[in-house]
C-alpha cells in the first residue's frame, strides 16, 4: 500500500501510534533499572524516565500511560526539530516511537534522521537495523539471550518501515 507523506508540522501521533509505543514498552508497576544504564536511568510505568522517578517508587497503570503519553509529545516535538522531510503516517508513528524507546538526542543524531533528511527513506529504514547493541552487547548475535527482543523489535520496525514506504 502506498502512503501519501505529509509535512511533519502537521502530523501528530495516531492512536494507533500510541498504543505501538505501550506494547512495545510493556507496563510495569515498579520502577527498575534502565537494561543498559542501570540505577543510574531509574524506569517505570511504560518505560518513562525523569528525575521524578526513583528507585522504589510504584506507578499505576492510569498514570503511567499519562505519563507515556506527555513523554511521547516531547518525542515528537523533537522528532519535528530534526526531521526536515515528509513523512506519511505509519512513518511518522513509527520514528516517535523509535525516538521513545532510543532517545530525542539518540534518534535525531542518528544515521536514520541524516539519511531521512537526504530523502532516502529505504536507507533510513534499514539505519534501524543499525541500533543492535545493548549495554555493549550485539543483540543481532545468533543464540544472544540477553538482549534478543531488543533484534526481534529492531526486525519489527524495520519491516513496519519498509512497508510504510
Amino acid at each position: 500500500m502506498k502512503y501519501q507523506k505529509g509535512v511533519i508540522a502537521v502530523l501528530s501521533l495516531s492512536a494507533a501510534g500510541f498504543v505501538g509505543i505501550l506494547q512495545r514498552e510493556d507496563y510495569r508497576e515498579e520502577v527498575y533499572p534502565d537494561p543498559t544504564y542501570g540505577w543510574q536511568v531509574p524506569t517505570g510505568g511504560f518505560g518513562s524516565t525523569g528525575p521524578d522517578i526513583k528507585r522504589g517508587d510504584k506507578i499505576a497503570v492510569v498514570p503511567a500511560i499519562q505519563r507515556a503519553l506527555v513523554d511521547a509529545s516531547k518525542f515528537e516535538g523533537a522528532l519535528k526539530q530534526c526531521v526536515k522531510v515528509p513523512l506519511s503516517q505509519p512513518e511518522y508513528d513509527l520514528y516517535v516511537n523509535f525516538s521513545y524507546n532510543v532517545g530525542s538526542a539518540g534518534f535525531c543524531g542518528s544515521s536514520i534522521v541524516k539519511r531521512l533528511n537526504q530523502r532516502d527513506y529505504v536507507g533510513a529504514c534499514d539505519a534501524i537495523l543499525l541500533w543492535n547493541k545493548s549495554n555493549g552487547q550485539d543483540c543481532s548475535a545468533p543464540g544472544n539471550r540477553t538482549c534478543s527482543g531488543l533484534w526481534k523489535d529492531r526486525l519489527k520496525s524495520h519491516k513496519a518501515c519498509l512497508e510504510a514506504q
